[in-house]
């Protein structure tokens, strides 16, 4: 009997070794990968659209501002039902340039463009990372430097920097010069990244939704959009497969970082859309108070990692591509009306509009 039972967990241990040898280990490294750059994308992108600390009492007008704060506009319940309709038309059109002109012209057009607006992105996205590791006092200790263009006594534009900003500044061309000069087979993995995630740090900071009823109808709608597309049609597959620019996240399929087998990918709109939702749940908790925890923001964020996760999974298994806000749009929708349930609050936080309580949250940037 007691031979039976020691063979037995021998067995067992055999066939754990087998499974964990039949594992992918590369592909599951690269899952892994290019799930941490998205959460991290989406957690600084959060922390970045929270609005600028307010200065104290004290402090002089002259002295409180790095910039003229402007007044950003939020997206509103019609823009959202409008947006995939918008979405699909720029698909459509994309499609058609490069089913009956080629994939050359389309890239070489749209390389141009992601490279020029890549140097602000880049630009803006390296002086956010400045700011925070400096800290907020000693950034403001640095001179400010204000260049306007006038005619007559109007302002016609102007700009208001400080001195980092201008060092920074020629660092920022480095990415999109390599990435259009270079050649593609030059291009590597870590130049996309860095050019996709400032493009998603400053998406996620600019793109604020006004209420949790404009989000759930976003992501509805896109929901249906990215569903379609995919299973529906080739139209989605073939322009993300074709487009070589840097609105995707990579991560190469090795544990040693080689790019023999490929990568995966994450498109960009597959992190911006739940990470908007997401940001407006971490206004919505400073809103409520910071002193009562970051529940919305916590449980949101958890329920993109979970989306994400039975994205990736689904693929691996049906090894087909996946619309990811088919997984992605539920599971944040969900996550919302549950926290929300949970706390009492449904309806004080369905009837909230963001940007209408900016004074509530006078220290939110400085617990990043």
């Amino acid at each position: 009997m007691v031979i039976r039972i020691l063979l037995t967990k021998y067995m067992y241990k055999i066939k754990c070794i087998e499974a964990l040898a039949g594992v992918d280990w590369d592909l599951l490294s690269s899952y892994a990968g290019l799930l941490g750059l998205a959460i991290f994308s989406i957690y600084a992108g959060a922390y970045g659209s929270l609005p600028s600390p307010k200065p104290d009492p004290g402090t002089p007008k002259k002295d409180s501002d790095d910039e003229d704060e402007e007044i950003m506009e939020r997206m509103s319940a019609d823009d959202a039902w409008l947006f995939p309709i918008m979405g699909s038309v720029a698909l459509l059109g994309l499609y058609t340039i490069v089913k009956y002109l080629g994939e050359m012209w389309v890239n070489w057009m749209l390389g141009w463009y992601f490279s020029i607006i890549g140097v602000g992105s880049v630009w803006n996205s390296s002086i956010s990372l400045t700011r925070y590791l400096v800290g907020e006092m000693r950034w403001k200790s640095f001179d400010k430097l204000k260049v306007s263009v006038k005619k007559g006594p109007h302002v016609i534009a102007g700009l208001s920097i400080r001195t980092p900003s201008v060092i920074l500044l020629p660092l920022a061309v480095v990415p999109s010069a390599i990435y259009t000069f270079w050649g593609a087979s030059r291009r590597s993995v870590l130049l996309t990244d860095v050019l996709a995630l400032s493009f998603s740090h400053n998406a996620l900071s600019l793109l604020k939704l006004d209420s949790f009823k404009t989000g759930s109808i976003l992501l509805s709608g896109l929901f249906v959009y990215d569903v379609w597309w995919v299973f529906g049609t080739e139209v989605m597959v073939k322009v993300a497969t074709t487009l070589d620019v840097p609105i995707k996240l990579l991560w190469p399929k090795s544990i040693l970082f080689g790019g023999q087998r490929g990568y995966t990918m994450l498109g960009l709109g597959d992190v911006v859309i739940p990470g908007t939702f997401i940001g407006l749940g971490l206004r919505y908790d400073y809103h409520r108070g910071i002193g009562r925890g970051k529940p919305y923001f916590y449980a949101t964020l958890g329920a993109y990692v979970l989306g994400l996760t039975t994205t990736m999974w689904v693929m691996h298994v049906f090894e087909k591509a996946q619309p990811a806000l088919l997984y992605l749009s539920p599971a944040c929708i969900l996550a919302f009306v549950l926290t929300a349930a949970l706390l009492g609050e449904v309806k004080e936080a369905w009837a909230w509009k963001d940007g209408s309580n900016a004074e509530d949250v006078p220290e939110c940037k400085k617990e990043i």
